[in-house]
């Protein structure tokens, strides 16, 4: 019998492969996403942290490197690891709950994770990683699943409950983060008990887990 991490290399090309949004959108037609896919997961069989982000921007799908932009640079001061930390499939998967970069709205910003994504892959990559001890839920829509019922309709609700969601998920733990974004920057000096105690913990199970 195969063990989860041997099916990993089908599943990784699988998702490479991947062509859902543009091909059958879940949204109908006028939703086709309007370039060429270009799936960007790290999934790893010995990792036990899964950084469970939204979707790439633009530098990530042209480069097809996570978080390799403004907003990594941020989540790996969060971390407190380097790069080749960060980027080493030992110490952390990557896995956005979309894997292509999904556009831009008419105001600029990164459009959501595509729909077609989570229904398909989600639990198929957690299934393949079942050695992940903590998921870092970076985000609203990563916290959504991740959390399940029990996660509020307030980002800031759900990350200021984050003891309480480490205590009690009664799968793998699961973290709530904002995103790293700059146009969080507002919302990080508006809630100083983020980086007060929120971070120390984080950097402590990060070098706990890597180790």
């Amino acid at each position: 019998m195969s063990s989860a991490g041997d099916r990993l290399p089908e599943l990784r090309a699988a998702i490479a492969a991947c062509r859902l949004c543009r091909d059958d959108p879940a949204r109908g037609e006028g939703s086709r996403l309007p370039h060429e896919p270009r799936p960007v997961a790290v999934l790893s069989a010995t990792a036990r942290i899964l950084i469970a982000g939204q979707a790439p921007g633009l530098r990530v799908h042209e480069s097809g490197l996570p978080f390799n932009d403004a907003s990594g640079d941020r989540l790996r001061q969060w971390l407190a690891v380097d790069r080749n930390t960060f980027y080493d499939p030992c110490n952390f998967a990557i896995v956005p709950m979309g894997f292509c970069f999904p556009g831009y709205d008419r105001h600029g910003s990164d459009l959501p994770p595509r729909a077609e994504c989570a229904p398909l892959w989600r639990q198929r990559v957690m299934d393949a990683m079942p050695q992940i001890e903590l998921v870092l839920a970076v985000g609203h829509y990563a916290q959504r699943w991740h959390l399940g019922a029990d996660c509020p309709k307030s980002m800031t609700d759900t990350v200021r409950a984050w003891r309480r969601y480490l205590q009690h998920n009664s799968g793998t733990a699961v973290l709530p983060m904002p995103h790293p974004s700059w146009r969080n920057t507002g919302w990080l000096r508006k809630n100083p008990w983020f980086e007060a105690e929120l971070l120390p913990f984080l950097r402590e199970r990060v070098e706990a887990l890597i180790r």
